[in-house]
């Protein structure tokens, strides 16, 4: 009996993890959609192929991932697109974002056609209200996501290691179950005199 309780305990110990999570994530990012792909241990994928598509299963373009593993994508109509990047070793990237907010970021409605305007670039109200140039919005644009790319890492991470504790914690209710059906067991055999 004693054995067996040694080879349980020992099969269930906590081992290091070998394998790792792919984390991909996409958010809106002005005009543009921005995404990010890497694994859970902090290793993003850098010059990583992103191809997009629709929910039937269209391409609607592709782009590549940055050194830290982040990308843009334009998109130019308001449906869902689909991002995925193969990661080799069976690891594949994917992350969603439904047609309303792509038709937000567009300025439409989901499902409609985009507007017609000859060569006029559509600059949000906000950047107007505000005085902003297209060149001023860019540049705010891009040192936002530079600045806010370090949180939404970290907030990544807290939600993989909070998923990580409640299987550790899962674990040890098993082995507290374990241990109290032994007691269990162990004071019968005591009290039956074998």
């Amino acid at each position: 009996m004693i054995r067996f309780c040694v080879l349980v305990v020992a099969l269930l110990a906590p081992l290091p993890a070998l394998a790792h999570n792919v984390i991909s994530s996409v958010f809106p990012s002005g005009s543009d959609i921005e995404g990010e792909v890497g694994f859970s241990n902090g290793e993003m994928a850098p010059d990583l192929l992103i191809e997009v598509f629709d929910e039937a299963g269209g391409k609607l373009g592709d782009t590549t991932t940055d050194a830290d593993g982040f990308f843009l994508f334009t998109p130019s109509e308001p449906v869902t697109h689909i991002f995925r990047g193969d990661l080799g070793a069976g690891h594949v990237a994917e992350a969603v974002m439904d047609a309303a907010e792509v038709a937000e970021i567009l300025g439409q409605s989901p499902g409609t056609a985009p507007p017609t305007t000859a060569g006029v670039a559509a600059v949000p109200s906000a950047a107007i209200a505000a005085g902003l140039s297209d060149q001023a919005r860019t540049e705010l644009a891009a040192m936002l996501r530079t600045e806010l790319r370090p949180l939404r890492q970290e907030l990544t991470a807290f939600k993989n290691k909070s998923n990580f504790q409640s299987v550790l914690g899962g674990i040890g209710y098993i082995l507290g179950l374990f241990g109290l059906g032994f007691y269990i067991a162990a004071r019968r055999k005591i009290g039956s005199g074998t």
